[in-house]
């Protein structure tokens, strides 16, 4: 049974949206996490917003002929039924197992995806309908684009299950970051302390810059070592809010 989608409050969105994909992935290594970044999943236009939200995941296996036909769309297991299922506010995080030759959406799913609120559209595959998907104004992060349809390559089997996307395993209602960088997968269960240790690990970072445009060498400087991290919190005490 599909797993049922969970709101992220605003704080969280709040807060993460002001965070780099690349400090949280910092953030993560410290933690142990080192396989979190979702390969493949580039920005499909410039100028895109980073977007925070639980993933809503849908998954993809290989094409088998007796599956993957047109006829297929309109079945109860289909992309169609998974978009009616899709919270607003959610990132919808597609496993298409890196296939780059068939399409997973086109423009009238995304712009379905769109007018239900849905944030955006993260996968290690392809879109088709470059010039429609675009016109939906749904941000997308994905390989390119492909104009044949998903089942020309793939056949669609669930949503809200375990996913591998990008070469990550992501589960639903994991927490997704997506920037310019592409996207970054927080586990749910970490969310808290990943959001608490990427503010500190941003305002150090925005400390160091500011000590690099001064002209002191990174040696002791990034990381800071005893010295340095004395003058960080000593800083960061002075301009505590």
């Amino acid at each position: 049974m599909p797993i049922e989608p969970l709101p992220l409050n605003a704080a969280a969105i709040q807060t993460l949206s002001q965070v780099a994909t690349a400090t949280i992935t910092t953030v993560l290594l410290k933690k142990g996490l080192r396989n979190v970044w979702l390969r493949g999943t580039r920005p499909l236009a410039a100028n895109q917003p980073r977007l925070v939200g639980r993933a809503f995941t849908l998954r993809f296996v290989p094409a088998r002929e007796d599956l993957a036909t047109p006829a297929s769309w309109g079945a109860p297991i289909s992309t169609r039924a998974a978009i009616e299922a899709m919270p607003a506010g959610c990132i919808a995080v597609v496993g298409a197992l890196g296939v780059t030759d068939a399409g997973i959406f086109g423009d009238i799913l995304c712009a379905r995806m769109k007018k239900r609120g849905v944030a955006g559209l993260v996968s290690d595959g392809v879109v088709r309908d470059l010039a429609g998907v675009l016109g939906t104004g749904l941000p997308v992060w994905c390989q390119g684009t492909a104009a044949p349809a998903s089942v020309t390559g793939l056949t669609f089997v669930g949503w809200q299950e375990a996913i591998a996307c990008g070469g990550v395993a992501v589960f639903p209602n994991d927490v997704i970051v997506v920037d310019d960088d592409g996207a970054v997968l927080i586990p749910a269960a970490l969310l808290d302390d990943v959001i608490a240790a990427s503010v500190e690990q941003e305002r150090l970072e925005g400390w160091i810059m500011g000590q690099v445009e001064q002209g002191v060498p990174l040696p002791g400087l990034y990381p800071p070592n005893e010295e340095n991290a004395a003058r960080y919190q000593a800083w960061a005490k002075g301009n505590a809010a």
